[in-house]
């Protein structure tokens, strides 16, 4: 099959399938090949294209070189009936977070909040998976990562601290009309994917969003090397604060041995906290919902600025994007059609067929 030149659509299930497959090929066993093309797929659909099927070439990278491992023996720790650390051993992400949502919500049952850690895992993909995992169970789900140092931190010259994530996923009622709210951030002001469009098209960047190797604020994409934190101060306080919360908590810090003599404190590696709180803990669960319903309901009648498109919700519009993409398909840029192609000829996988 020749290279498009422009996206193609492909149907959401044949693109699970098929990057299943192509990960499975890469050493996954075939179910955290599964799990982990679902969390692709996932963001393809919400639109966070940078999260989406374009990883599948990244991970098999991964896999290959041996970052990530492919025969991870992961366990758990059990520190109290709420908490738990999860050791990766260098599984992807998604198969190491997954497994934590699940933990969580099975805890919280129990105990109305519960707390899993995340040791030792390799690239955490889209983190608002597993926070919409735990709220698709009724709970409210929250999440932090802390990876490896590539932002500016305010007073630091050149990279000190991590894009790290925050994610927070409430629920909604069974047949309620509003998507759950899903709030999925960096602490950064521009994602680095954003700098590398940005220097492929030439265009200039946004005031205050990127720097310099030495931390130096600039709008030339050809000299942008890294990306200022969201707010300045507020933004690289967060992601110290995400690294105690999970690196430190979990006992394998990153940000100290990234910054120190040993060659070992750059070798890539994520840690995780997600946290899953039960509203019946609190009191009537149904009443909960019904009062989230009533509280979006609200600020989407809000009167709308003269400039606004319209009033949102953090995860409505990404929700109606899933909406159409499961019907229309997913678009696949040219360049990673490409990328999957040539990883599929050599893996012997079979090329989906686009939708239409």
């Amino acid at each position: 099959m020749s290279t498009p030149a422009t996206k193609i659509l492909v149907p959401a299930e044949d693109l699970r399938t098929f990057s299943a497959a192509l990960l499975e090929k890469g050493g996954l066993s075939a179910e955290h090949a599964r799990t982990t093309a679902d969390v692709f797929v996932w963001a393809a659909l919400r639109g966070v294209d940078s999260h989406g099927i374009a990883r599948v070439p990244a991970y098999l990278d991964l896999l290959e070189k041996g970052v990530a491992n492919a025969d991870a023996r992961i366990t758990l720790e059990a520190g109290a009936p709420a908490a738990a650390v999860l050791d990766a051993d260098r599984a992807p992400g998604p198969v190491a977070l997954s497994a934590a949502a699940d933990e969580a919500v099975t805890r919280a049952r129990t105990t109305g909040i519960a707390a899993v850690g995340v040791r030792r895992t390799v690239h955490t993909g889209a983190i608002g998976y597993y926070v919409s995992k735990i709220a698709e169970q009724g709970l409210v789900g929250i999440g932090f990562v802390a990876g490896m140092p590539n932002m500016g931190y305010t007073g630091v010259r050149g990279a000190a601290v991590a894009t790290s994530p925050l994610a927070i996923a409430v629920p909604t009622g069974t047949s309620s009309a509003h998507a759950p709210l899903l709030l999925d951030m960096a602490t950064a002001t521009i994602a680095l994917g954003k700098i590398r469009q940005a220097k492929a098209s030439g265009t200039p960047l946004p005031e205050g969003a990127a720097a310099t190797e030495d931390g130096t604020p600039t709008t030339d994409p050809g000299k942008a090397v890294m990306p200022l934190p969201l707010g300045g101060a507020k933004g690289s306080g967060m992601s110290l604060a995400f690294e105690l919360l999970t690196s430190v908590l979990v006992g394998a810090p990153i940000f100290a041995a990234f910054h120190s003599d040993d060659p070992a404190g750059r070798k890539h590696r994520q840690n995780a906290l997600l946290i899953a709180v039960d509203p019946a803990a609190f009191g009537d669960a149904d009443a909960f919902t019904e009062s989230v319903d009533a509280t979006l309901g609200t600020l989407k009648g809000l009167p709308a600025a003269d400039d606004a498109q319209g009033v949102f919700y953090p995860g409505e519009r990404s929700a109606a994007v899933a909406a159409g993409r499961g019907e229309k398909g997913i678009p696949v840029a040219p360049k990673v059609w490409r990328d999957l192609t040539e990883r599929a000829e050599k893996l012997g996988v079979a090329l989906p067929a686009a939708a239409g």
